[in-house]
């Protein structure tokens, strides 16, 4: 029988059932009206349950952010995983190896030193080489190769490695910034065409850019994460409405020290400190003019001097976090509700793996 959300302990992770579906099925219809290939990043619920769903929606595989995360993916079935993350180490290295006899993986690289250790790695793998991608930096800063003739230049250093095979171009874009990113992609794939290394993939991605995927007409596939959640940035990015957002934490106020402040349940280990460009540490629902303006680990702080109405000891509220992906991260289990009553309460399966 469901449970009504007021039997759950606070503070808890909330995610409605019918929104994330919902937002699963419009980018997924989206994608297929543009002839885009989505590969869903499940960094953001680390669920073996939605990057199911993901999968029976048409997504053509899923992409993991760490070693720990594709090994729970391959455990609960899931056949096709990139790991878009330089992976270091002999003891990782072997576990990859184990991975890549499970299911088809690809990885990136974006230095000598990380492709001598994949093909040290998987010297023996000749008929079943490992797939790496070049990481390119097409303006973000993160990791990759800083131009299209470095691009080039580890192709051809993975393209001589036995037991691996060059599996073409990926990028973390600028959010904002398709255009910037697409011109460098072009630039790199016509030399490495012209040096007989055709880029047989170029993976692409972002949330924030979900809705402008099809722009850049290079990318052979499309790595989105949050959309299936969004978040109190992606509404202010004008991605999604807060109508639309899946994730809210549950929580309850446990002080009114002032006629203006409360204290609630959950601070910095349960709403993550990401601001992400906005004015405190979520967005509480329903006291639009609250701001959650300190955490504390346990604790956090908000002012209600700006409400016409202010919350009572005891009352519980919904908070929109800035950044859904980290609160994933914070918590064991979450529960699927529709309305408010809880389907089901599961655990966050690959939650907590840094490896």
């Amino acid at each position: 029988m469901p449970r009504h959300i007021d039997t759950l302990q606070t503070p808890c992770v909330l995610v409605d059932l019918d929104r994330a579906d919902a937002n699963l099925q419009k980018a997924q219809d989206f994608a297929d009206e543009h002839g885009v290939r989505l590969r869903p990043h499940i960094k953001t619920h680390k669920l073996p349950f939605f990057a199911k769903r993901q999968l029976e929606l048409g997504a053509i595989g899923i992409t993991c952010q760490k070693l720990g995360e594709a090994e729970v993916m391959a455990d609960a079935g899931i056949e096709d995983i990139f790991l878009p993350y330089n992976i270091l180490a002999p003891e990782k290295l072997y576990r990859l190896k184990q991975l890549a006899e499970r299911v088809t993986l690809a990885v990136t690289a974006d230095s000598a030193f990380v492709v001598e250790g994949y093909a040290e790695t998987f010297a023996d793998s000749a008929d079943a080489p490992l797939s790496v991608l070049v990481e390119c930096d097409t303006g973000a800063g993160r990791c990759g190769v800083q131009t299209p003739d470095d691009a080039v230049a580890l192709a051809r250093l993975i393209a001589s490695k036995r037991g691996l095979v060059f599996g073409g171009l990926m990028t973390y874009p600028p959010a904002g910034d398709a255009a910037g990113a697409r011109k460098w992609l072009e630039e790199a794939a016509e030399k490495l065409a012209a040096a007989g290394l055709p880029a047989r993939t170029i993976s692409t991605g972002g949330t924030p850019d979900i809705w402008r995927a099809h722009e850049t007409t290079i990318a052979t596939e499309y790595r989105p994460g949050t959309y299936i959640y969004y978040d109190r940035s992606l509404v202010s990015r004008g991605v999604a409405t807060v109508e639309e957002c899946a994730l809210n934490v549950l929580v309850t106020v446990v002080s009114r020290p002032t006629e203006d402040r409360a204290i609630i349940d959950a601070g910095s280990k349960a709403l993550t400190s990401d601001l992400l460009g906005q004015n405190g540490y979520g967005m509480v629902l329903g006291y639009p003019d609250a701001v959650i303006y300190g955490l504390s680990e346990e604790h956090g702080n908000i002012d209600f001097s700006a409400s016409a109405e202010k919350p009572e000891v005891g009352e519980r509220l919904r908070i929109l976090p800035n950044h859904a992906c980290p609160v994933s991260n914070l918590f064991d289990h979450v529960n699927l509700v529709s309305g408010d009553h809880v389907v089901e309460t599961i655990a966050v399966a690959a939650r907590g793996r840094v490896d």
